[in-house]
């Protein structure tokens, strides 16, 4: 199913429910900082160090995957944030 076939919210529903449910029971304690790249399509996922690699992988077996990505063991797989200044120049 292409990813425009999906509703919002959809994408991470579902690949919130296959880590739960398929993934998270079979990784390891030395896995905590990974990041698992699954297709929400086929249920078929990749674990690497970084999410790039991890996702290259998985895309090289499912060209078109619908990906979703979980770092083990946090809550998030990325943070986004920072602090804004302002130059005197």
């Amino acid at each position: 199913m292409p990813f425009n076939d999906y509703q919002p919210g959809e994408i991470s529903s579902l690949g919130e429910k296959i880590y739960r449910e398929r993934i998270k029971s079979q990784l390891a304690p030395s896995e905590k900082g990974n990041f698992v790249i699954i297709d929400v399509a086929s249920g078929d996922y990749e674990i690497a160090a970084d999410i790039i690699t991890a996702a290259d992988r998985l895309q090289e077996r499912r060209p078109y995957a619908v990906k979703y990505g979980v770092k083990v063991g946090y809550k998030a797989a990325l943070h986004l944030g920072g602090r804004h200044t302002l130059d005197d120049d």
